[in-house]
Formats: structure tokens, sequence, C-alpha cells
């Protein structure tokens, strides 16, 4: 039944997943079949009439193929263009191109050719080819929308193609046949069944589609077993399939109701694509009944999906008054009368909309080729706004869309679930796809260290977003830690442990969808011993602060604003050259400059207090220290008589560098800022 249900688009809402989900619904009949004994023109064209695209194709070629007299040409013109429609409606897309440029070729009379070229063309992804055949076809209707909208489809495949989005798709060979199988649908929330549509050989008939030349269409499901993996597909118990064509199916909210696409049989009139209902009593279903919508045997009606709060059944039909092509319809099921719609312009085109699927109150993922798109029909999303008065379409890319046809998505657990696409199968067949949209991976990570390398116990870290969250997390023993972050947001993060002064940080999240991965590191300072104020420096033999000390100088006026609480005393440092009284009063310049600096930069001067102490406190080796001069064992005095023991002279001036320094001592941590 390929999308002879699966598709208003071929005319047959079913006819085959392969058989154009994007075809037209205009002929939705099954004859009885003819056959195509006597490749005659007049019987191929009634095999076209009733929608028998298979057959008619075959009867075309053979036709086609004798037509060799130079005489013959426009007849072989026409054959070319009447063989293209029937691969066209097929979805075999590679085939149709061929037969409309022949026809274009024979000259043809019919300017439709370069329009349904640029359709094919595009469904085999060649885009800048399909721009032109519309850009021909517009030189005839100028203001074909249909034309202008492939066009712009073309022209944005081409830009777009190799950009994708972070959707993971993949075949699900488990529930795909050698023939078409599409439309998935989950029973329920319990997300363990899924139902589906497939003709393969073990389907219920033994006769084949005249449209599709494949069996006709059953209802299939799979379910997951107690591991939670999905088991080998079966057939849907009850009296649900028969020989005729069923598939696209619905289910209300409990998993009790099915709504599914019928072709009915009848030797006297058309055979018109409706909707029917099924009861389900354990694991089987009932004998399908004929769901009533409107009085008119000449439009179909297919592709049921109902709201997740069982209010609405969405549909696609090509009844009068709407806005061309198949369009999504939606009826109140607690009150039919009077409550039929038509989703309106914003949803609908010219082209085909089908295959809707209601995933809330104010989403609605549908397939289409009347916007534009990569080619054939394409998946959408459309957002209703908060006034709940305009829908926001959105394209969803590649590769959950293709050159070829996409559609009957849904929705599992997440952002991820089952589609049906015919990519990549030149013979037009439908088959199921799984999409999953991973987690982005956004966090910061970093450790908290004291001045001397070494991890701080129990260090707590605090991060705060502008969006409402609060995160907490207390360091691992080799003080690591790690945060999940979403994207765009600003943040503010606050390292502390007892002993030791916070510090703050402030960062922005990236916005872009892409995982990324932050870093910062916390380096707290002890309460209980000097810390060194890296990256001071000051003019030779004078107290001036020079330029590149002021990146560090503001460092630690915000630390003094992130612990208000707290009082120091900075102190200077030389190293052993020069006097001891010109060393102390240098030194206690230098000190003077530094709390300057720090009340010129709005700190309170009775919070701080300096001193100099010349060369009088030479500096001890820490690990950190050593690390860097790893000459100087860790714990070493550098004092004098160990600096003038040093035989290197370039040892002696590390040892004399070192003790050059600026250092901040916690003189209280009880300061009442009022």
């Amino acid at each position: 039944m390929n999308r002879y249900i699966s598709s208003l688009r071929s005319g047959n809402f079913f006819s085959n997943a392969i058989t154009c989900i994007c075809s037209v619904l205009a002929l939705i009949i099954i004859f009885t079949a003819a056959g195509c004994k006597s490749v005659k023109m007049s019987d191929a064209d009634q095999q076209l009439d009733r929608g028998e695209y298979a057959d008619a194709a075959k009867s075309y070629r053979k036709i086609y193929n004798k037509l060799t007299k130079r005489e013959e040409r426009p007849l072989r013109g026409e054959v070319a263009y009447k063989m293209a429609t029937c691969y066209r409606k097929l979805n075999q897309a590679a085939r149709a191109s061929a037969a409309y440029q022949n026809a274009i070729r024979y000259e043809y009379p019919d300017s439709m050719s370069f329009y349904y070229l640029g359709r094919s063309l595009q469904a085999e992804g060649k885009y800048n080819a399909a721009a032109q055949a519309y850009r021909t076809f517009l030189e005839w209707q100028p203001d074909n929308l249909l034309a202008k909208e492939g066009l712009k489809g073309a022209m944005q495949a081409e830009r777009n193609k190799n950009k994708k989005s972070r959707y993971v798709v993949k075949n699900a060979k488990l529930f795909n046949s050698r023939r078409a199988d599409f439309a998935p649908m989950y029973l329920d929330k319990n997300f363990d069944q899924l139902y589906f549509t497939t003709t393969n050989e073990k389907v219920t008939g033994t006769n084949k589609s005249e449209i599709t030349g494949m069996k006709k269409s059953d209802i299939w499901y799979s379910k997951k077993n107690e591991r939670g993996e999905w088991q080998r597909p079966e057939p849907a118990g009850g009296e649900l399939n028969s020989e005729m064509d069923e598939g696209i199916v619905g289910f209300s909210p409990d998993g009790q109701t099915m709504y599914l696409t019928m072709a009915r049989r009848s030797p006297t009139a058309s055979t018109s694509v409706e909707i029917y209902t099924s009861r389900r009593s354990d694991a089987t279903w009932s004998a399908p009944v004929k769901f009533d919508i409107i009085n008119d045997t000449i439009s179909a009606l297919g592709h049921p999906s109902v709201s997740p709060d069982g209010a609405y059944l969405y549909f696609a039909s090509d009844m009068p008054g709407g806005f061309g092509g198949k369009d999504i319809w939606r009826i109140n099921l607690n009150e039919r009368a009077g409550s039929l719609e038509n989703l309106g312009p914003q949803i609908n085109t010219p082209g085909d909309e089908m295959f809707p699927y209601v995933r809330n109150d104010s989403t609605l993922y549908f397939s289409s080729d009347g916007h534009p798109g990569f080619g054939g029909l394409d998946l959408f999303k459309a957002s209703l706004n908060s006034t709940r008065e305009r829908w926001s379409i959105e394209n969803m890319g590649i590769p959950l869309n293709s050159a070829g046809d996409d559609f009957g998505i849904t929705f599992g657990p997440g952002e991820s679930g089952f589609f049906s696409s015919n990519r990549g199968d030149g013979r037009g067949y439908d088959h199921i796809f799984s999409f999953e949209l991973p987690e982005l991976k956004i966090g910061i990570s970093g450790w908290v260290v004291d001045k001397d390398d070494e991890p701080v116990p129990n260090a707590i870290i605090r991060i705060v977003g502008d969006d409402g969250s609060n995160q907490k997390e207390v360091a691992r023993d080799d003080g690591s830690f790690r945060f999940k972050l979403e994207r765009g947001v600003k943040y503010v993060m606050m390292a502390g442990a007892p002993g030791y002064l916070n510090v703050k940080q402030e960062f922005e999240s990236d916005i872009e969808e892409a995982d990324a991965e932050y870093g910062v590191d916390f380096i707290l300072a002890a309460i209980n011993k000097p810390q060194v104020v890296e990256n001071i420096f000051y003019d030779f033999d004078k107290a001036t602060l020079r330029p590149e000390s002021k990146a560090a100088l503001d460092e630690m006026a915000q630390m003094l604003r992130d612990n208000p609480n707290v009082t120091l005393e900075m102190g200077s440092h030389t190293d052993r050259h020069g006097s001891d009284a010109y060393n102390n009063a240098l030194s206690d310049r230098r000190a003077k400059s530094v709390v300057d600096y720090l009340v010129a930069a709005g700190i309170n001067a009775d919070r701080l207090t300096w001193k100099g102490y010349g060369e009088s406190r030479p500096k001890t080796v820490t690990k950190r220290i050593n690390k860097e001069y790893p000459q100087f064992e860790e714990g070493t005095i550098l004092n004098e008589e160990f600096i003038m023991g040093l035989e290197e002279e370039s040892d002696r001036d590390a040892a004399d560098q070192i003790n050059r320094r600026t250092e901040f001592q916690v003189t209280s941590i009880t300061y009442d800022i009022f």
C-alpha cells in the first residue's frame, strides 16, 4: 500500500510508502485490475486514469520503445510525459527526471514538464539543475506559487545541504523489510509498542497492487521485552488486516482506539481512502468501522492523528475548502457536528501537507512539499505563538530531511523517536528510521587549590545562573569539580573553604548549539599565613607602581569585595642588596603604594595596613616555588648565607627575585561592614 495509504500523495493515501506520499491525492481510485496484454495507448491511458501507476509505467515504456520513426517524435514526447508522471507518482525520481527530459527533448507542449522536472531533480538532490528547471517554468507562469516555493527550496537546499543539525538518524533495520515500511506510531505513552504500515511479503493479501506493484499494506507492530529491547515485528492481532490496504495509524491517548486509513473497493464506484476506527481488546483489534467526517465519496481522508488530550482528530484531505493539494484539517472528537476546520494558510499551501503529528497543544509536526524544502516531502515543525494566533513553521533540516520523502514522525521519550523516508532507495520504497537528539554536553570543570597548588580540603563551589539555576558541589579529594550548564546563561561562581578567603568568577556560556566544556580554576588564599601577590611591579629603586601591576591589583580589590569581613596587612620585601635602613624604607613606601591603590579602588582604608620588611623575612621555598625553580629544595630559607653559597650567578639572581615580593596577611575576619 505504499503510500497509497501512506500517501494522500499519490492520490492514494496508502499507496505504498513508495508510491509517493508526495503524489496527488486526486486519484485515489482502485478499479479492478486491468491487464496490459495488448500494448495500446488507450490501455495505458486507462491504467493511468485509474491510478495504476506501476502497470501504466510498464505499458508506456513498451509503447515508447516502439516509437522509432521521425514522424513519431511528437507521440514519443507525449508517452514520455505520461511515463514520467507514473514514475513521479511511484517516487522513482531518477526515472521521472529522465522521462521528463525526454518529453522536453521531443517538445511535448506542456510547460508543466519543466515544473515536474524541477521536482524530480530536487528529489534526486540535484538542486542547481532543479532551480534552472523551475526558472524555465516560471518564464511561462511567473506567478505560480508552487514553482516559486520550489525554486526557493532548491536554492536554500543547495546552500544548506552540508549543514546538519545535531539529530542522529539511523536505519531501524529491525522494522524494515525488502518492501515498503513506513508511518511508525507509538501505541501510548509507555513507548513500548510501535505500530507501522508495511507491504512486506508476509502481509495478509495475495494480490499485488496495480498502483505500486507491491502487495497491499497491513498494520504490523513491535513491542519491547523486559530488557527494553525491540522484538521482531508481527501482524497486529484480531480482525484488523485484510486483503485490502490498511495503514497510517493514530491512537487515542489510552491506546484503546486506533484510527487508521483504509481504501475500500467497489465494483460500481471509485474507491475513496477513508478513516476507520478499531477497538482494542487485550492484544487484538476489532474489525475496522468507518469514522464519518463528511458526506463525500470523492474526497480522500487519511493520516489520522489524535491530540494528546484526546480532544481532536487531525488528518489530511483534499476535500473542498482547502488551499490546494492535500491539507491538514481537524475535528473535535467530543462535538463533531460543526467542528471541522482547516488549519489555515500558515500550515497549508497549494502543495501537499500530510502526516500530522500533534505533540502538545502548541506543537504540530507534519510533512509538506509546498513549503520550501530539500526535495519531496520534508518534515516541518509548527509552533503556535503565545496568543495562539500564528504558527511559526520550521524545516527540521538535515539529517531528518533529505532529497527524498521524509514523513510520518512519532516521538518517544525526550527528543527521540521514529519516522519514515525513501532516501537512498532507487525503487522509491519507504523505510523506517530512528532519530535522537543527544543531550548537549555543556559543563564547566576545574580545580580548587591553594597558593602552593595543593588541593583545598572541603572546598565548596557554588554556581548561580541568571536563568534561576543554583548549584552547589563539594570538590573531590584532588580538588576537582564539574557542573552541567545551559546555553547562553550568565553565571557567577564562588569557591570557599574554612580557613581560606572566598574567590568569585563570572562568565557566560555560548549560545551555539554544540557541546562545550569550560575550564576555571580557583586559587584560594589561606588566612593563617602570608600570601604572595603575583605580578606587582615597581619602577627601579622607587615605590611607583608600574602599569602592568594593574590587573593583579584589581584582582586584589575584587577579592576584598568578595570577602567584606576581612582586614589585611600589605607587606613588601626586598632582596639582600642595599642597607637595612634603605631596604626597610623602600619596602615601606612600596607597601603603602599598594594600599593607596586599593583605597582608590573603593576599599575602606580602615581595612588595610602596610609594613615594609626589607630583607628581614627571606622567603621559604614552597612546593609551588620548587616546581618553578627545582634547583631550590622545598623548605629551604633563601637567606643571604644560602644565596652567597650558590655557585651559579643565575641561581643567586633567581633567589633574589623570589625574595623581592609583595604579600598580604589576613589580620582579622570579623570586620564589621556596618
